[in-house]
Formats: C-alpha cells, structure tokens, sequence
C-alpha cells in the first residue's frame, strides 16, 4: 500500500481545527469536537491540481484577499458558516477539492452543502446521472460536510441565507464568465457578491472528464449539468494567484 493508506492517527496532518462539527438537527453548534484531520495528498496529485499543495492558511489568506479582510478579522474568531450547492452528480475531484477549500477558508467552518432535487434539475433543463437520493447520501460521506441540504434552491438569495444563519456562500472563480453557467444563477451570485457575502474557491482543471469531454465531438459531448461547460476552458490561465470573477 502507499503511504497514504497506512499512516496512523499521529501520522495525520492537522489542517484545521474547527471547533465543533455540527449535523443537520443533531449536534449543538457550541459542542466541541476533535480537529479536522486530512492524509497527505501524493506527490503526483499535488503536481496535477494546484489547491492539493494549498495549507489551510493559504487557503484562507485567499479568501481574505478576495473580501479584502484584515487577519484577525471577526470570521477568524466565530464559527463561520459557509453554503455551496450543486448537483453533485457523477461526485469528482473538483468537488471534493472545492469543498476542501470551502472548509477551510475560516479557522473555524460549518460546511452546509445544499443538493439540486431531480424536480428541480429538470425544470432547469439539466440532467443527472443519479437520483437525488443516492446524491444526498454520497454528498453525507465526504469529509468536509458538516450539514447537508435537501432540495437546495436554484438561486441563492439574501433572503434564504438570513433564514439558515449563512455567512458566506463559495462560488468557483471564473464562474460569471463561464458561458455554460446558468444566467440566473449568476445574477443571484452577482447580487450576494456585492453584498460581500460571496467567497472565491480556485477552480480545479485537468480532471479527465473535462479532458474527455473536450476531445468528444459535439454530437458526443453530455449535457452540461451544475451550470458547468462541457468545455471546461482554463479560466486560470491568465490570472494572478487571486483569480477572477467569483
């Protein structure tokens, strides 16, 4: 086996500690809870996805470039809740790694991830793979979720993150520019993110889907879902380590 599969407790990297670890309608958000603990990514992942080599603190003076926060600032201090919501089908590395970055963008985090409802997919024209129900459970198992949100709102609004207590919601960079994103879901991003309430995550390229799916022809190519494009342009190509967009 790898190193990454036979390492002990004490072997773990300690990447955050976020107090406690709260689940939908169970556990009190002032209960204490052990530290976040993650295995080390392998040399050749940390080559391919730049944000696997970000610590939590790189993690977190990104975002507070992207907000323009000083460190130390309040959300350094309390327990911060962050929203993201998608699909989720056909569950990948850019998720896993966009939820990572979620996590940690404050010392202490409380993930809530909201999860599209077959219903919903389909009045918006976008297709799954899999049924909610089997989304809702693999989105429970990743490590980084806190709280999981059935039928997760299309468009995000003030309204609906003031009636779940919401801080921030994590958008991937890039995404107001993406022409497969889904126009109302950007106009609801845009008017968060000038409320300041929208926090930057590095989007991940070179998955092998995206490779895939750029060298299909278009009669071969899958129905973008997530307000993904079937493209999968570098959108960090031309930026600085800050980013772009949201």
């Amino acid at each position: 086996m790898g190193a990454s599969s036979v390492l002990s407790d004490d072997d773990y990297d300690v990447i955050s500690n976020p107090g406690t670890v709260s689940l939908e309608n169970s556990v009190d958000l002032d209960q204490t809870a052990p530290a976040v603990r993650e295995l080390p990514a392998f040399e050749d992942v940390q080559d391919r996805f730049e944000t696997t080599r970000w610590s939590a603190e790189d993690i977190q003076a990104y975002v507070r470039k992207g907000l323009n926060l000083p460190a130390g600032s309040k959300y350094d201090t309390r327990r911060v809740k962050i929203y993201v919501d998608g699909a989720f089908d056909i569950f990948d590395v850019g998720h896993a790694l966009q939820l990572r970055q979620a996590k940690l963008a404050f010392p202490s985090v409380h993930l809530i991830v909201g999860v599209f409802s077959d219903d919903l997919l389909h009045q918006n024209n976008a297709k799954a793979t899999w049924p909610d129900v089997e989304r809702l459970e693999l989105v429970r198992h990743c490590r980084w979720v806190d709280e999981v949100l059935k039928d997760g709102p299309w468009e995000v609004t003030a309204d609906f993150m003031k009636e779940k207590g919401i801080d921030f919601v994590a958008i991937d960079e890039g995404a107001s520019v993406d022409p497969g994103y889904d126009k109302p879901r950007v106009k609801a991003h845009d008017e968060l993110k000038q409320l300041g309430r929208v926090i930057k995550t590095r989007r991940t390229i070179g998955l092998a889907l995206q490779r895939n799916r750029a060298a299909a022809s278009p009669s071969q190519r899958a129905t973008p879902t997530l307000g993904r494009s079937s493209e999968a342009p570098d959108f960090t190509a031309h930026v600085d380590i800050y980013g772009i967009g949201y």
